[in-house]
């Protein structure tokens, strides 16, 4: 396998953030009641589509660092709009706290996410922007079917 550089660590970090800045305006976006209570089809809420992505990167981050593998804990008492954008303002700076942490020559070695998903840290990294990027989606879907403009999905910055 060649590991030829397509983009830096500090780069994969960056995009990563500008995800996050994105999902926080559409977490913004969404009346207090429809982020818990508003959902399509089966699916969940936005809110808890949110808490699972809280309760992922940071306890994930700390696992690869760490090299723990504790199961996935989804169970985040958030229950108001403020409590949701605070846990995602609070988790920020951890994240990149965490990921500074990694050596990017650790990157391709495997992990045991949660103790139930090994595979390469940089592959467990693109998983936290992939779920992320899905997600948001999910929540791009409710803000339209609420008649509610969505921010543009290419602003990611910071």
């Amino acid at each position: 396998m060649n590991n030829s550089t397509i983009i830096s660590k500090e780069e994969l970090l960056i995009h990563w953030q500008g995800h996050r800045a994105l999902t926080r305006r559409v977490i913004e976006k969404f009346p207090e009641k429809e982020l818990f209570t508003f959902a399509i089809g089966n699916m969940r809420s936005f809110a808890d589509m949110v808490k699972e992505l809280l309760s992922i990167a940071v306890p994930g981050l700390d696992g690869i660092v760490n090299g723990k593998t504790d199961a996935y804990n989804h169970d985040l008492k958030l229950d108001t709009k403020e409590a949701l954008l605070n846990a995602w303002d609070e988790s920020t700076p951890k994240i990149t706290a965490l990921y500074n942490q990694i050596p990017v020559e650790r990157f391709h070695e495997d992990h045991n996410l949660f103790g139930e998903y090994n595979f390469p840290i940089y592959q467990n990294l693109l998983y936290f922007v992939d779920n992320e990027v899905h997600h948001r989606a999910q929540g791009y879907t409710y803000l339209r079917a609420l008649a509610i403009e969505p921010p543009f999905f290419w602003e990611r910055t910071l």
